[in-house]
């Protein structure tokens, strides 16, 4: 894992290129060899003339070489050997994409810059000892019109096109869509349909005492309806509602007909609802562990039950995937063996390892132009670039100062004091541009000030602009080449706020180009792609070491450091012992947020350590659910996927009632995932497809951030595309319904707004006009029903004026 202390290989830049020599054979431990060759067999598109048979192609590709380089290898041989070349000089491979059959299930090799021997099909083939796996090659089909029609609706629940790409700079969103297929299929395919469709809302904590002194002899009564009649019944808390529909349907046995039940239906053609409300209490859960029957336990009301028949589970079939599956490979790059340099001939090299790149990062910065400058005039302005990860700044620096015209030019590479191989997942390019005036004896000194480090622009300074790029990939590639970034300016004085600090870690650009500050970039380009390699778990026999040299002393100190406050900020002194005796440390619980802060992200060995002492995380695994503790490893100072997903690893043993209590937070904690893609969004997804209620909340938290947060508004909507692709046709239809009475009465209050001149002195005149338009509402557009968004269980019908 660790890379050792000889010299490592250098990556040329490729305007520096040069002849390199040819290095000596190289063994490595890996399991896979990099240049191990791989027997496949391609079903292609083209029949045989003869037999009217698919043309099947055998190749031996090597283990390193990328999805990309595969397919183009394919179609020079099909050029080549194919009885249909005409095919082939007619399309090129992008037009085509390439499936493999697993389980009885179709899955694309969907990531193109892939490494071969990293596909899971080449790993499952391995596991069945299948010496030649076979690929087909399919042509992509254009959407259906009933497909396009679907997106549509989706669309516009979102209240975002997913489908638009014009303000991305790479493919993460497409590719996220992708990955999630899986995690929502897996879950769609898991939930039992008849407590979905009921989405029963429980809880498994004790019956607090002040309601368990209500209840006389551990029994309560409920009153059963249907149609006209009733019936009063005795039960105990303990009772399921299985058991009490039994009783009452032996109670009722002769008497079938004065409660309209048809003679041949038993207790199991019914469920019991709350009455007044599209809620069931259904199950196998006592009847005390039910949210309604406590609440009418405090308010002291008598409970009442509807005897209806069970809502039908196919009203939540689900719209056909249109997409093959991707599986949880794709994107993962090799190891280090797979992808270094060292030992390789250069004609056997596709990828390579940053880990191989010992030189310093270094951006471009050519320049920035503003569509309207500021009023004042009289300014300078300078970009400071940062190199963070989550909160902490790896590295910064900054051009000098220039006058603020529409467009300044600055044209110099700024190199940086952290080496590309240093660079982390997760770590951001933060650029902001800062204005300042020469200290003059009359200058305002209002605004927020940052003193420059250089001596030629002494004066104060305003930040007014910031954008972001995410060094790594989705991929895990290093980001090259040219970049125009589209920055977001920061709120003056008066300004709606939003989550500036949240906003400020966003990697997504300002969709309004043509009124925003735009920074040109260059980052260095390579003879290939540099990939991050995925790290081998190995011992670490220092750490070891230490944990069994720590005197009693200093382990007092380290217990005083775990209990101070969070919001206690730590010494440098206090990360330095918490990580020298992390191996102690890692022992507590309460001690994983302060450790992981003091790890420095930008050294590839210390994180490497990390991820050695994260495998001993036994203490963390056993220890009792804290979640303020767990929602600390996702606040924004954590931007390691690994410390995320063992956050979120902790949350899957929370309860339904408990994810609705933090889900709001929890959304909000998506904020400061650095990928589209992660744990905590697939945590969201999942237990929102398991359970109504939660993925009821969820649509609105997603939706209600996505209308104004601009910031985020791609991941968030990419997450709620996911949701709403599996919660199913009646979820679909109530969310349209929804969605089109809170739009329409969003148009009135904006029209109404626009005609009232002040905000607390409202008119006869405004009000009747309100009266008019919402009358004009309630006789045309409005629908006859539909849930409340505050809450599912309640239905609406129509407005009262």
């Amino acid at each position: 894992m660790e890379l050792g202390d000889h010299e490592q290989p250098v990556v040329m830049r490729e305007e520096n290129k040069r002849r390199r020599r040819r290095m000596k054979p190289h063994c490595t431990s890996s399991s896979f060899s990099s240049m191990e060759l791989i027997s496949i067999e391609f079903i292609l598109p083209t029949s045989s003339k003869h037999t009217k048979a698919p043309e099947i192609m055998l190749l031996e590709i090597a283990g390193n070489c990328t999805v990309e380089q595969m397919k183009a290898q394919i179609w020079m041989r099909a050029i080549e050997m194919s009885q249909t070349t005409d095919f082939y000089h007619a399309f090129t491979p992008d037009q085509f994409v390439l499936q493999y059959q697993k389980k009885g299930q179709w899955y694309e090799i969907y990531d193109k810059h892939q490494l071969l021997q990293t596909l899971d099909c080449i790993l499952y083939w391995k596991v069945l000892q299948k010496k030649v796996g076979k690929i087909y090659v399919v042509q992509k089909q254009k959407p259906s019109e009933e497909v396009q029609e679907f997106q549509q609706q989706l669309n516009n629940l979102i209240g975002y096109d997913v489908t638009d790409v014009s303000n991305v700079h790479d493919d993460e969103l497409e590719f996220t869509r992708r990955r999630l297929v899986t995690p929502r299929m897996i879950e769609v395919a898991c939930r039992d349909p008849k407590l979905y469709a009921m989405h029963p809302w429980t809880t498994s904590k004790p019956l607090p005492e002040y309601l368990f002194k209500k209840i006389t002899n551990n029994n309560i009564f409920i009153i059963i309806h249907r149609g006209t009649t009733s019936q009063k019944i005795k039960v105990s808390i303990d009772d399921t509602p299985d058991m009490i529909l039994h009783s009452f349907f032996t109670k009722m046995a002769k008497k079938k007909s004065l409660m309209d039940i048809p003679e041949d239906h038993s207790e199991l053609d019914f469920v019991l609802r709350i009455c007044g409300r599209d809620e069931y209490i259904t199950g196998d859960t006592p009847i005390k562990d039910f949210h309604w029957i406590r609440q009418c336990l405090k308010n002291g009301e008598e409970i009442h039950l509807v005897l209806d028949n069970p809502p039908d589970p196919n009203e939540d079939e689900v719209q056909k995937e249109e997409w093959p599956l991707v599986d949880d490979c794709t994107g993962v790059t090799g190891y280090h063996e797979q992808l270094t340099i060292d030992g390789k001939d250069h004609e056997r090299v596709f990828t390579i390892s940053l880990w191989d790149c010992n030189r310093k990062f270094r951006v471009k910065i050519i320049g920035i132009d503003i569509p309207i400058l500021p009023r004042n005039t009289d300014l300078t302005v300078f970009v400071e670039a940062n190199i963070q990860h989550g909160q902490q700044l790896l590295s910064q620096r900054r051009t000098s100062s220039k006058p603020f015209t529409e467009e300044v030019l600055w044209n110099i590479w700024l190199e940086f004091d952290i080496k590309i191989k240093d660079l982390p997942k997760g770590a951001l390019l933060n650029l902001q541009i800062y204005c300042g005036k020469a200290q003059g004896p009359s200058a305002k000194t209002n605004f927020q000030s940052h003193e420059s480090s250089n001596s030629d622009a002494k004066c104060k300074t305003q930040l007014l602009y910031y954008v972001n790029l995410l060094l790594i990939d989705h991929r895990f590639l290093l980001r090259t080449g040219e970049y125009v970034l589209h920055m977001w300016k920061i709120p003056g004085k008066g300004e709606e706020q939003g989550s500036i600090n949240a906003d400020k870690l966003t990697s997504a650009t300002n969709p309004d180009k043509e009124n925003s500050m735009a920074v040109s970039i260059v980052l260095d380009k390579y003879c290939h792609p540099i990939a991050l390699p995925k790290h081998r778990i190995s011992s670490d026999p220092q750490g070891d070491r230490t944990r069994a040299e720590m005197p009693n002393q200093l382990r007092k100190q380290l217990e005083e450091i775990i209990t101070t406050d969070p919001l206690n900020p730590l010494s440098p002194e206090d990360k330095e012992l918490l990580w020298h005796f992390r191996y102690e440390s890692i022992k507590h619980p309460k001690a994983y947020p302060k450790l992981l802060s003091s790890v420095k992200w930008g050294q590839q060995e210390i994180v490497a350590k990390t991820y050695q002492l994260l495998a001993k995380k036994e203490v963390w695994d056993q220890s009792t659910l804290d979640v303020g503790l767990t929602m600390q490893l996702l606040d924004c100072n954590f931007s390691d996927e690994n410390v995320r997903a063992m956050a979120v690893q902790k949350l899957e043993s929370l309860e339904d009632d408990d994810v609705l209590h933090y889900l709001l937070q929890l959304v909000q904690a998506v904020k400061f995932e650095p990928y589209h893609d992660s744990a905590l969004a697939r945590f969201l997804l999942k237990r929102g497809l398991r359970n109504k209620r939660i993925g009821h909340f969820l649509f609105w938290f997603l939706r209600s951030e996505i209308a104004q947060s601009m910031h985020y508004q791609q991941r968030f909507a990419v997450i709620l595309e996911a949701y709403l692709r599996g919660c199913g046709k009646a979820m679909l239809h109530d969310f349209m319904k929804q969605v089109q009475v809170i739009e329409l009465l969003h148009k009135v209050t904006m029209e109404i707004k626009s005609v009232s001149a002040e905000k607390y002195d409202v008119t006869s005149q405004v009000i009747a006009q309100l009266r008019q338009k919402l009358e004009k509402l309630q006789g045309s557009k409005l629908p006859g029903s539909f849930r409340v968004p505050y809450d599912p269980g309640l239905r609406a019908g129509a407005l009262v004026v």
